[in-house]
């Protein structure tokens, strides 16, 4: 059973094999498992599939997005759900959509919108990363699909493996929602269309140097020596 579920599951771990068989009704100890496969010469996941996860961030970078859905309390007494995109590679942001009710049907159409936004970059996109929310159905991941872009399914209670979508959201929080009274869905689309703006052409960025997505500087070194005294000849 142990060898079944290792073959047939490369993305688990000894520790989900031991849980599934646990829900199996099978009493084994984690660290039986461990042995079991390790016996067997059996990697543990993900190397036993391929590359690490980071590994995978790294070296795909440029063709990877992730989204993810957080809510926001309204002062009108109702919740608002919010779909969000991110580059990996760029870190641009897309706020896909506002709703009260993420429907299958609405998560479906904010995929198709992307699609459009996204023109001829498209074919350069091919994995979005998410997690395995209900509010995602399996129209989302056709449109993906349709489009050459294979959907990555997080584990289970892992929020690390989408970690930069994660930071963007609690930056979010801290630096816009956290500060402002939000009265109701239209006040919220509004202020997270200037939040988006702001994110993509002005805010900083450690992972891009100090730039921001859509405003990268021009000649690094021609800053770096500005900043010190030194002023470039065509600036004097």
């Amino acid at each position: 059973m142990v060898f079944r579920l290792a073959r047939e599951n490369p993305g688990w771990g000894y520790r989900r094999i031991h849980g599934e068989l646990a829900g199996l009704g099978v009493k084994i100890a984690a660290s039986t498992v461990w042995e079991i496969l390790k016996k067997a010469g059996i990697d543990r996941a993900p190397r036993r599939s391929g590359p690490a996860w980071s590994q995978f961030l790294r070296s795909q970078a440029e063709a990877i997005l992730a989204c993810d859905f957080f809510t926001v309390d309204l002062l009108d007494g109702t919740q608002a759900y919010v779909l969000a995109v991110i580059e990996h590679a760029a870190r641009c942001i897309r706020i896909l959509g506002v709703t009260l009710h993420p429907t299958g049907e609405w998560t479906a159409q904010q995929a198709r919108n992307l699609i459009m936004d996204l023109g001829e970059q498209t074919h350069q996109v091919k994995f979005m990363i998410r997690d395995r929310g209900s509010n995602y159905t399996a129209a989302f991941d056709a449109v993906l699909a349709d489009a050459g872009i294979r959907t990555v399914l997080c584990n289970v209670q892992t929020p690390r493996m989408s970690a930069i979508t994660e930071r963007w959201i609690g930056g979010c929080r801290r630096e816009l929602l956290d500060r402002t009274l939000i009265w109701n869905q239209s006040h919220l689309r509004r202020v997270l269309r200037q939040y988006e703006n702001h994110h993509n052409q002005y805010r900083p960025h450690r992972s891009l140097d100090g730039a921001a997505p859509l405003n990268r500087y021009p000649n690094r070194s021609i800053l770096s020596s500005t900043a010190s005294g030194n002023r470039p000849a065509s600036a004097a």
